[in-house]
């Protein structure tokens, strides 16, 4: 099957939150652990911080998965363009709302200059929301 076969057959997810280093971030490194190559993610912010949360790569370090280089990116129109499902984690009405688009508000604290104690409860949601957002999209997780 080639590249864009197969491209085109997976689903497309992007997760938004305004600085793009903490839900985000920790969301989309969970699809990609849970998924694998099943969908293809991203993740940008409205208003990208300079680095991901340091609490939030602890968080995820802790769950075997590392997000230490990953940078905080941009939202433009062309990624929410490139994705079949668009998850809102608080960036509002910056978040460009085009048709065909099925979109989605996580609920979620911010953890935003928050230490390691109260980020954990917000990965473990996270988590579960991404677990549910692969059963919606029929994709069996390769890992529990």
């Amino acid at each position: 099957m080639s590249t864009e076969t197969r491209a085109a057959d997976r689903s497309s997810v992007l997760f938004v939150c305004v600085h793009n280093a903490g839900r985000s971030q920790m969301a989309a490194a969970y699809v990609t652990h849970l998924a694998g190559d099943a969908v293809e993610v991203r993740s940008a912010g409205s208003a990208p911080a300079d680095q991901v949360n340091p609490s939030a790569e602890a968080a995820m370090a802790e769950e075997g998965i590392d997000i230490t280089a990953e940078t905080p990116k941009v939202l433009t129109t062309d990624a929410v363009k490139e994705s079949d499902v668009v998850i809102t984690m608080g960036c509002g009405d910056t978040c460009p709302i085009l048709p065909g688009k099925r979109y989605e508000d996580w609920e979620l604290a911010d953890p935003a200059g928050q230490g390691l104690d109260a980020v954990r409860p917000i990965r473990d949601e996270i988590r579960q929301c991404v677990l549910g957002l692969l059963e919606s999209l029929g994709i069996t997780p390769v890992q529990a």
